[in-house]
């Protein structure tokens, strides 16, 4: 009986009395192909194509057999590339580093597709079933107990009470605001106590007064330098303190109503 090669890994499978005087070979053949599914292979991309066909080789090194498998090449369009053998059920870590700014759809079979942005990297396993293989995203329906470390190596990650509950924000005095901030990000400000929001120069406060809508409230001093730009007005209730130290600056063509 000849060898096969069924597996997943597509290792050689010798037969009794096959390969003879060559098990050392195909052995160690066999032993390597198993390192190379734990590493890291690349695969290149014919340029601007629109399919991709990557077949995990019987019995010799192939970048398709490798856990993290990164794509490369210019694409004009979305590829679809399409893992064989369709009866191979395996876990890859897949890597869109294609230039363009196309998507790659993994498939095996007529079953489902993954799709990967450009740029992006997912975890994905197949199922082997043959024609109507399927890919299926590991980490979809991943649930997470806790997370720590600083979250630097995350995004679009919100923390918050419950899936119908409040995400949590943070919460810091104004002499606690970040030193450098961002256009966009938001915070508690317990000295003034009500939410606030930096608009690229400067934070502002969000929202605010009763919740049927009708009243409104601020502050009765300002705490900390504000400017009204020249294309702004502002409208505020009195009376009005501005704090010692703080400014309020009105840009030309700008204006302040204090009620």
């Amino acid at each position: 009986m000849a060898s096969t090669f069924v597996n997943d890994l597509r290792l050689n499978e010798m037969a009794t009395g096959d390969q003879s005087g060559s098990w050392g070979t195909v052995t160690n053949t066999n032993l390597e192909l198993i390192g190379e599914a734990f590493s890291y292979g690349t695969e290149a991309i014919t340029t601007n194509a629109d399919t991709h066909t990557t077949t995990i080789a019987d019995g010799a090194a192939d970048p398709g057999r490798s856990m993290y498998l990164k794509y490369t090449g210019t694409l004009d369009s979305a590829c679809t590339i399409t893992i064989g053998p369709n009866t191979v059920s395996k876990m890859w870590f897949i890597e869109n580093a294609t230039s363009g700014s196309q998507e790659i759809i993994i498939s095996q079979g007529s079953g489902a597709n993954i799709t990967i942005p450009a740029g992006k990297t997912k975890a994905v396993y197949s199922d082997g079933l043959g024609t109507g293989a399927a890919f299926f995203d590991a980490f979809a329906a991943l649930a997470v107990g806790s997370i720590t470390g600083d979250g630097s190596g995350l995004s679009k990650v919100v923390d918050q009470t419950s899936d119908t509950g409040s995400a949590n924000i943070p919460v810091g005095t104004t002499a606690q605001r970040d030193g450098s901030p961002a256009t966009g990000q938001l915070r508690f400000n317990s000295t003034d106590t009500g939410f606030e929001g930096y608009n690229g120069s400067q934070w502002g406060s969000i929202g605010g007064g009763a919740a049927d809508g009708i009243f409104y409230e601020n502050d009765q001093a300002v705490s900390s330098n504000y400017t009204i730009v020249a294309t702004k007005n502002a409208m505020t209730a009195g009376p009005i303190t501005v704090n010692s130290g703080v400014s309020v600056t009105i840009e030309s063509g700008a204006r302040w109503v204090v009620l």
